[in-house]
C-alpha cells in the first residue's frame, strides 16, 4: 500500500459532475489520456507533468481514489491532436471533431478563462496543449 500523503493531487476538470464523470472514466479504465492547456500551466506557474510522476487522483469530494502515473506527455498544437488521443480520453468521442467541440466548450468557459486570467481567451489550431497519458498504479476505493 502506498503512502499517499506526499503525493500531489491529480485534478481533472473542476469539482462537480464533470470531475466525477472523468474520475469514474479513469477508474473504469476507459480514460487513459487527458488534455490540458499550456496557457493554464503557465498562468498557474505549474510545472508540466513528467513521465513517471505519480499523483493522487482526487474526486469532487477531495477524496483520493487512486494513484496514477504519467506514462507520456506531449506538447502539441491543438490542430495536431489525433484520433487515438481523443478516443483514449474515454468520454465517448468518436471523432477528433467531437472531442475538440467538447474541449473548446470547456476551455472557453468562465472557470478556465478565470484560471488563465483572460476573460476573452479562445483556442485555435495553433494553441499549445499538453496531451498526457496516465495509468492507475493503485486503486484506493
Amino acid at each position: 500500500m502506498t503512502t499517499c500523503d506526499d503525493l500531489p493531487p491529480y485534478l481533472l476538470g473542476f469539482p462537480g459532475p464533470l470531475r466525477d464523470q472523468l474520475v469514474a472514466a479513469v477508474l473504469s479504465g476507459a480514460k487513459t489520456s487527458t488534455t490540458g492547456l499550456l496557457a493554464e500551466y503557465e498562468a498557474e506557474d505549474e510545472p508540466l507533468p513528467q513521465p513517471g510522476a505519480r499523483s493522487l487522483l482526487v474526486d469532487s469530494a477531495e477524496r483520493g481514489v487512486a494513484v496514477v502515473e504519467v506514462t507520456a506527455v506531449d506538447v502539441l498544437r491543438l490542430g495536431d491532436v489525433g484520433l487515438r488521443h481523443a478516443l483514449d480520453e474515454g468520454e465517448g468521442y468518436t471523432s477528433v471533431a467531437e472531442w475538440r467541440t467538447a474541449h473548446e466548450e470547456f476551455w472557453h468557459s468562465e472557470p478556465v478563462r478565470g484560471a488563465i486570467g483572460d476573460p476573452g481567451f479562445t483556442v485555435d489550431d495553433d494553441t499549445l496543449v499538453i496531451a498526457e497519458r496516465v495509468r492507475i498504479t493503485e486503486r484506493l476505493v
